[in-house]
């Protein structure tokens, strides 16, 4: 107050900057508290995939991305095992070993290293697909948590309007 004292200014003029100030403070504060919450959001999704989400009050997303990552592990997992069967099958072959497998007599050495490429092609995408899962579900966490106090009412509008003086468009 001595510094409003100090410059003479009129009572109401203090009331309206005290006022400002106030509520400068407050809107800076709820912005930092915002952003705290987005790196929270995020850094949940990070941690454990969905928690995120749940942070952010989605719960029906939660199920799709287990649903995703598990889906995409299952996958990985049986190409893997097929990749394995295949390699040591067409391995047992060229060391002149006895075949451990009945089912795989049938395939030339040529199918087998066919197959052998199409599962660990299959296998290598899968574990690409389940890394683009998890990342898109630290993404989502983010912008859920960005667009949680976005305003979207029918006020919202945009005029345009010509100035002949400039020849420009202002808003």
């Amino acid at each position: 107050m001595k510094l409003l004292k100090y410059y003479n200014l009129p009572n109401y003029f203090s009331i309206v900057l005290i006022t400002f100030l106030i509520s400068n403070s407050i809107v800076s504060q709820n912005l930092l508290n915002e952003e705290h919450e987005i790196k929270k959001a995020t850094l949940l999704s990070t941690a454990c995939p969905g928690l995120g989400q749940f942070y952010n009050k989605k719960y029906w997303k939660i199920p799709l991305i287990y649903t995703a990552i598990s889906g995409s592990v299952y996958f990985y997992i049986d190409h893997n095992n097929k990749y394995q069967k295949f390699k040591s099958e067409y391995l047992s072959r060229i060391n002149n070993k006895p075949n451990t497998d009945n089912n795989l007599s049938n395939y030339t050495n040529s199918n087998l290293i066919t197959l052998q490429d199409y599962h660990r092609n299959s296998r290598d995408l899968s574990a690409l697909i389940t890394v683009l899962i998890y990342v898109l579900n630290i993404l989502d966490a983010s912008v859920d948590a960005h667009l949680k106090n976005y305003n979207i009412n029918d006020n919202l509008s945009l005029y345009l309007k010509y100035n002949q003086d400039k020849k420009s468009v202002a808003l």
